[in-house]
């Protein structure tokens, strides 16, 4: 463990060193940040801008001297606002004073004039020159963080109508402008690891308690920030951070809490005639998705419009705007039982969580249940940049575009319709932006953010598909490499991604099926048996108390009794008692059409004998054992390849609907035809 920890420690010298020569007065020990954040309730970027300006030294003494102006600042400026009454009454003695706080502002037109509040000063209608709501335009929408210092001038004449409290100067808490140029420079000096470490620790995260993956993940929540209309969710178990980011870290981003909003406030107020939230924030972020509620009837259907083009229809006009959506939830139970009993949408609201409109819109679903509940530990203590250079590079690398960047190299499968292609190209041009600002990465670095580009968006898909049918079936996401024209296909873990029929054989007794489940959705069961001494029973699990389902499995029991013998004499339904599990893989509701494969799985048991390696059976038989055809074949076939199959065991009987199934469908599985129940058997256990 020691040479570990010291090449960690090696390490982190080594791109201190290299921060310190390149980003100078850009950067802060986080531990800093931590130490004064305990005490003062301030947002992130506040403190850090503070931090930049008194801390920007390796001199542990200057340092120290640093941290206590801050603190010092903080204990006399920071208005906390139980002792908001204790600061009026310190202004109004000493006749001016100077305040850290959220100031918001708006149009008074009565008088026609601007009007600030103070948020934890508990004061309004303090009169705003024009020229600070022109100059820093989000004053009027959700308010930024200031420091102002304010003069107190009581006039006897005015008390009736005047406030004492007057702005002589109001001063944003953010960086100046950012030289794009020179963030690119200083990327050259580090490697990807160390980038990546970087940008977690800029976000207060220890990247050498994180893998690789859930690095990545983390850099997806800051994607919104870096591209126009980028829309991402989030759903996890309770303290990952899901909010964190967009609150805490980036000044150019809005979490509305609380779930009621209007589209006067997030789109555009027709009677004042402003633009709402998304005109004036780079991400507008929605903590608890499962409170969203819109008070009008239409403002579901305006921000699918505003998802899907970045514009919207107010009145007679058409207005534009470039802010990311961003939705965060809490999942409160396992994603398993969520996959099985609804979709990874659950969370929310009814209106939004089964509309696959407004979910199609959606770019990126960050998997937040692999991502670790944050202990001390996770929190860094390294060298980061401030935050408030970290977002305004961030808002700079917005006017970039690396979307095409994949096409030198790889070229989208055929699965991927238009939105997919959008979704992907704009994720991968994020990751871009993120990790080689500079534009300089190989093959090798591009394919890997291609990767999790396609898996990212593939989980909206595949949630879709739960939702919306046939639509929606094309989740088979792929790359083809230009140089050899191979193609590549990229899974989800969660789902198995194409790997529901596994590969390889299966343990005797164990087959898999592709039918129509009660909610009309074709999916994937997987059927279990097992063989007992006994005097002849059939036990099955996991039918529920679905009749159809039990029906069709006792057409299959009372078949093998009765044709048991020209099957293989070594069969007995008299001295074995069979027990069989129906699991439904993908939570459509149990079938009734699963007397055939539950036939082979009893015959598969009893005579120790595997289903053929990553065969699905498809077909029905009824009481006297005629073959049903397949419903649907072309979709059936459609979710064999989805699930991995690569055998297909199917009716003769269906062969006439095989006009409707695309040849290239066709040609991805070795096709299996039987004419009868026992020839399915054989066939499907590999008996000559």
């Amino acid at each position: 463990m020691e040479p570990i920890a010291e090449n960690a420690v090696n390490k982190r010298e080594e791109i201190k060193n290299k921060l310190r020569e390149s980003f100078d007065g850009k950067i802060v020990r986080k531990d800093l940040t931590k130490k004064i954040k305990e005490g003062a309730n301030v947002p992130v970027y506040v403190l850090e801008f503070l931090l930049g300006q008194y801390c920007s030294s390796d001199d542990e003494s200057i340092i120290e001297q640093g941290v206590q102006n801050v603190k010092r600042i903080l204990a006399d400026n920071f208005v906390r606002p139980d002792e908001s009454q204790k600061v009026l009454s310190k202004l109004r003695k000493k006749g001016s004073y100077t305040v850290i706080d959220m100031i918001t502002a708006r149009l008074d037109m009565k008088r026609n004039i601007y009007i600030a509040s103070f948020s934890n000063l508990g004061i309004d209608n303090v009169l705003l020159e024009d020229e600070y709501p022109e100059k820093y335009d989000r004053l009027l929408c959700g308010g930024i963080w200031c420091i102002v210092q304010l003069d107190y001038e009581y006039v006897e004449e005015e008390k009736k109508n005047g406030m004492p409290v007057q702005i002589r100067k109001l001063t944003p808490i953010q960086m100046p402008h950012v030289e794009i140029d020179e963030l690119k420079e200083g990327r050259k000096r580090f490697t990807e690891d160390e980038w990546l470490d970087i940008m977690m620790r800029s976000i207060g995260m220890e990247p050498d308690v994180l893998s690789e993956r859930e690095k990545w993940l983390l850099l997806l929540r800051m994607v919104p920030l870096v591209e126009n209309n980028f829309n991402l969710c989030e759903l996890g178990p309770r303290s990952t951070g899901k909010s964190h980011l967009y609150k805490e870290i980036s000044p150019n981003s809005i979490l509305v809490s609380g779930g009621q909003t209007t589209v006067a406030n997030l789109f555009y107020n027709m009677g004042r005639k402003t633009i709402g939230l998304v005109g004036m924030w780079d991400v507008v972020a929605f903590d608890e998705v499962a409170g969203i509620h819109f008070k009008d009837k239409d403002g579901i259907q305006i921000m699918k419009d505003y998802m899907a083009s970045g514009s919207f229809a107010r009145g007679k006009e058409e207005k534009a705007a470039s802010a990311s959506m961003v939705f965060v939830g809490n999942i409160n139970q396992s994603v398993d039982v969520l996959l099985k009993t609804s979709s990874l949408f659950d969370p929310f609201p009814p209106e939004m969580g089964t509309d696959t409109a407004f979910l199609d819109r959606i770019h990126c679903y960050i998997p937040g249940w692999e991502i670790p509940k944050f202990r001390p530990e996770h929190f860094t203590n390294d060298y980061g940049f401030i935050t408030d250079y970290l977002a305004e590079f961030l808002r700079e690398l917005r006017k970039e575009q690396y979307g095409d960047a994949l096409d030198e190299y790889f070229r989208l499968g055929r699965n991927l319709n238009q939105r997919d292609t959008i979704a992907v190209r704009k994720m991968v041009g994020g990751l871009v932006k993120l990790m080689y600002p500079d534009g300089e990465y190989t093959k090798e670095q591009l394919e890997e953010i291609l990767k999790i580009s396609l898996e990212m968006r593939r989980r909206v898909k595949e949630q879709l598909k739960k939702l919306g049918g046939m639509e929606f079936y094309d989740v088979n996401f792929s790359y083809i490499n230009l140089e050899d024209m191979s193609e590549h296909y990229v899974s989800v873990p969660e789902q198995g991604g194409g790997k529901l029929i596994p590969e390889g054989l299966c343990n005797p007794g164990q087959v898999y099926t592709v039918s129509q489940g009660k909610s009309g959705m074709i999916g994937v069961f997987r059927l279990e048996s097992q063989m007992l001494p006994g005097n002849g029973k059939l036990e099955r699990t996991g039918l529920g108390s679905d009749r159809d389902a039990r029906e069709s499995s006792n057409t299959a029991f009372n078949y093998l009794k009765a044709n048991g013998n020209r099957i293989s004499g070594s069969i007995s339904t008299t001295q074995k008692d069979y027990i069989i599990n129906y699991q439904d893989l993908q939570g459509i509701g149990m079938t009734g059409k699963l007397a055939l494969p539950t036939l082979i799985a009893l015959c598969s048991i009893a005579l120790g004998r595997p289903v053929q390696s990553s065969t699905a059976i498809l077909g029905e038989i009824s009481i006297s054992g005629t073959l049903i055809k397949v419903d649907n074949l072309a979709d059936t076939l459609q979710v064999c390849l989805d699930s991995g199959a690569k055998k297909v065991l199917l009716p003769q009987t269906s062969f006439v609907d095989f006009a409707t199934v695309p040849p290239e469908l066709m040609s991805a599985f070795q096709l299996i035809p039987y004419q009868s129940a026992e020839d399915a058997v054989f066939k499907a256990l590999g008996v000559e």
